[in-house]
């Protein structure tokens, strides 16, 4: 009796073998599901486009290897970053803190990713500031992720005072 079902399941192996590694292998080839935050290149060039549609920045300062910085990215900003109603209240950029990936600042000069935020006194990630259109800082920063329940509200409300920042300066 053993004997059968051994060569039973021997047999049935034979058949799934194949059909498992190519399930395997699509899953493997599927693209990632998360979104990603566009990196910060030209400040300059996002200033002008945040001057013309009265937005703030929403920037993400993180680091490889941030477990937190994952967390925020997955959890809160990879969706607002892929909701077209987000585009309307803010633009959302990352800036790795750890990099030295080109970037010009809000002024146009030449820099990096590492430096900017060094300039900036960004010592922990995950980091949020919340950005006009010359760089100042329209709301209080949020560092690390504080309580996880309520960081998507953190993210709101600085969001949202960024936003009222920005309307009492232009009429």
């Amino acid at each position: 009796m053993a004997m059968a079902m051994r060569l039973r399941t021997r047999a049935a192996m034979r058949w799934l073998r194949p059909g498992l590694s190519l399930a395997a292998a699509a899953i493997l080839a599927w693209p990632p599901l998360a979104f990603a935050l566009p990196p910060a290149q030209d400040l300059a060039a996002d200033a002008r486009q945040m001057r013309e549609q009265k937005l703030p920045m929403l920037v993400l300062y993180s680091r490889e290897g941030c477990g937190w910085c994952e967390r925020a990215r997955v959890h809160h900003l990879d969706p607002m970053a892929a909701d077209p109603a987000t585009a309307s209240r803010v633009l959302i950029r990352q800036i790795d803190v750890d990099r030295r990936t080109a970037l010009a600042d809000f002024s146009g000069k030449a820099g990096n990713h590492k430096d900017f935020a060094r300039g900036r006194k960004i010592r922990l990630t995950p980091t949020i500031e919340v950005l006009g259109p010359d760089g100042e800082l329209l709301a209080e920063p949020i560092v690390g992720v504080r309580l996880p329940d309520f960081y998507g509200t953190y993210i709101d409300r600085a969001v949202d005072t960024a936003r009222d920042r920005l309307r009492e300066k232009t009429p």
